[in-house]
């Protein structure tokens, strides 16, 4: 019989995709027939104008090397046109007939079926698609990944899990706990769950590389122009600095942060690009649409730093990132392996499985 499980959060950036990828490949691994749907997109992405589909369903149907479309994957993508249609006025119309119906067309054949939630469990209940509706109409259990914020967040947030999703919810998962907070997670916050009937599968620690972006992805957001080095687009950014300031206050702020690291500033603003290269900055981002002197890029093509230019002003670019940088994406197959390896030392697949009744 095949099984149904509900992969939800109740905060965007969680980590969702990234746990539907690893269980993915980790039910592959076992011989498992494995499905992927998310019944509701509220992000709609249109690589073809006209053609709304969702980027992470996209995402996961390449790395699972799933055999359906991009659009098959997805419900009901939700539009402006698609919630004034729904919710405008006398024409009101059920959206779930339509998301059972391409669920069912993906679940036909499989023996696990991965279904996404959407960036927390508030969304969807204006359109008659909130999380605990679509679980209780296609009969699917829930994980729900509960990303580490504070204390007191973390088991209010694990409450309000359980309140939504009642008797569906098989489990939590507790993601991205710092070092600092760990003794208290486990020894505090675990047993307190536990004993109100609320499994904690697992708590996985904070991995700062597991939030890096690669220069591509940033190069994408920001639709910039690759100056130098376009073929290291897939070596990751751990950290991003914004060079507004003067170099004698910049320069000891680069030094003190570790990791790999990028540099957001004006293409006008060479004496901040030039110190940033002998700072060992692993990027230099250039705002403005201003190309830097020719000394700047000869000098990055020598230390092998990648320069891209894009059209915003350094606080728009800066806001553009903050909306996407520290989303797990796994497309880089070190970042997979790693979160595999993390998700199998800390997480309990089998009591997992058992409550699927796999």
């Amino acid at each position: 019989m095949m099984k149904a499980l509900y992969v939800t959060s109740l905060h965007s950036f969680s980590g969702k995709t990234a746990v539907c990828l690893a269980l993915g490949r980790h039910l592959q691994q076992k011989g498992y027939q494995v499905g992927y749907f998310k019944p509701l997109s509220t992000q709609p992405w249109e690589p073809v104008p006209g053609r709304a589909l969702d980027e992470d369903a996209d995402f996961v149907r390449r790395a699972l090397e799933l055999g359906e479309r991009a659009e098959d994957l997805v419900g009901v993508v939700v539009t402006l046109s698609l919630l004034r249609s729904v919710r405008g006025g006398a024409a009101m119309c059920d959206l779930c007939p339509e998301v059972k119906a391409a669920y069912g067309r993906v679940a036909s054949g499989k023996d696990v079926v991965l279904l996404e939630g959407g960036a927390s469990l508030r969304e969807g209940f204006s359109v008659g698609l909130g999380t605990p509706e679509v679980a209780d109409a296609l009969d699917a259990s829930a994980l729900a990944i509960i990303r580490f914020n504070n204390e007191l967040a973390l088991m209010d947030d694990c409450l309000v899990a359980r309140l939504r999703l009642g008797e569906r919810l098989l489990g939590v998962l507790i993601n991205a706990v710092p070092d600092r907070a760990q003794e208290f997670v486990t020894e505090v916050a675990r047993p307190y769950l536990e004993e109100q009937g609320i499994a904690v599968l697992g708590i996985l620690p904070l991995r700062e590389e597991l939030q890096a972006m690669s220069i591509g992805e940033l190069a994408d957001v920001l639709d910039g122009e690759f100056l130098v080095l376009p073929e290291k687009r897939d070596e990751l950014i751990e950290h991003l600095m914004v060079g507004a300031m003067s170099v004698d206050r910049a320069l000891p702020r680069i030094r003190r942060i570790p990791g790999t690291k990028a540099m957001i500033t004006g293409g006008d603003r060479t004496d901040m690009q030039l110190v940033a290269l002998e700072t060992a900055v692993n990027c230099l981002i250039l705002t403005g649409h201003l190309r830097p002197v020719p000394e700047v890029l000869r000098r990055a093509e020598e230390i092998g730093v990648p320069v891209f230019l894009v059209r915003g002003n350094t606080m728009q670019t800066v806001e553009a990132i903050e909306r996407v940088f520290g989303k797990t994406r796994l497309g880089q197959t070190a970042k997979l392996e790693q979160f595999e390896a993390l998700l199998a030392e800390h997480f309990d697949f089998e009591r997992l499985y058992k409550g699927l009744g796999l």
